[in-house]
């Protein structure tokens, strides 16, 4: 299935924007060219993804879902970065691989995913050998994924919501419990066991994130049972507990605090009684704005280009 950035249907959200005229769609950009804002070697992620190399990140300006707590908020509302053609972004994909990454980590890739498509296949020609990592929400549809069938060697995913009231809440995506179930099933399918060098890189596999939210306890639970009851061990769960306040939740009031380690304990406890074997944790304190990565435009770099249509 063919999916065009002209009466844009990439996402859930289905808004049909005509992004190849410059439209905006609900992910803040068009799809003439590309906006981002870095692109370089990150330490942060899962050890299997980040190694001792780092992951080759790159992370695009916008977002389908734009979560009012999302660390990365200024990018995923495209208030910052850069354009590039999809030809600089192929270029940009060989220079992290000679800069040593451990692959080529797509962060925020869903309303770029047919320029990111091409852009792989152009870079694939003139050597890109590194596994590719797609870094999402966890809200796609699964046509768009299909479309990646053969292209991602990874999906590192966020399941966010089993609960529909916080998904509205934070995130004005009631349907976004259905959607992610249907979308991690595509995920599993193509990419139904996990494969790593013998360095212990993963080359291939799902790994599924969910950050814990302050008082939602009940909701990462459910989250955490429903992926280990469906999927077993064939799908490496990573609880995160590096959840950040930043200013724009001063009207979100529940969640304007960071989550205590004896919420974040009891979810861990919880997923080894369930019998969870494959997954990832956080110690110590991760909850904090030095996390997050400096959206500086390192290794991007804006070509010459006069439209402004986006803007």
């Amino acid at each position: 299935m063919e999916i065009k950035t002209k009466g844009c249907m990439i996402c859930p959200r289905e808004c049909n924007a005509d992004r190849t005229s410059g439209e905006n769609g609900i992910c803040g950009v068009s799809g003439k060219w590309i906006l981002g804002a870095r692109a370089a070697l990150h330490m942060w992620e899962e050890p299997c993804i980040s190694g001792e190399t780092g992951s080759g990140t790159v992370f695009f300006s916008g977002c389908p879902l734009r979560c009012v707590y999302c660390q990365n908020y200024v990018l995923a509302h495209a208030k910052q970065g850069e354009l590039i053609t999809l030809e600089r972004l192929s270029d940009i994909f060989l220079e992290l691989q000679e800069k040593g990454a451990a692959n080529i980590n797509l962060v925020t890739p869903t309303h770029y995913t047919p320029q990111i498509i091409e852009a792989i296949q152009i870079a694939r020609r003139k050597g890109l050998g590194l596994p590719i990592v797609y870094n999402c929400s966890g809200y796609e549809k699964v046509e768009t994924l299909q479309m990646l069938d053969g292209i991602v060697d990874i999906y590192l995913t966020d399941f966010k919501y089993m609960e529909v009231e916080p998904a509205k809440r934070y995130s004005k995506a009631p349907d976004y419990p259905e959607v992610a179930k249907l979308a991690l099933a595509e995920m599993v399918r193509q990419c139904p066991e996990a494969e790593f060098n013998e360095q212990g890189m993963m080359q291939k596999g799902v790994i599924v994130r969910h950050l814990l939210l302050p008082g939602h306890l009940k909701n990462a639970k459910s989250v955490v049972q429903y992926v280990y009851e469906s999927y077993g061990d064939k799908v490496y769960l990573s609880l995160m507990n590096q959840y950040t306040p930043l200013p724009q939740v001063k009207d979100f009031p529940e969640i304007n605090r960071k989550v205590t380690e004896a919420e974040y304990e009891e979810l861990v406890n919880y997923a080894i009684e369930l019998g969870v074997e494959h997954g990832f944790i956080q110690e110590g304190e991760t909850a904090e704005e030095s996390f997050i990565p400096a959206f500086d435009n390192e290794g991007w770099k804006l070509n010459e280009i006069h439209d402004t249509t986006l803007f």
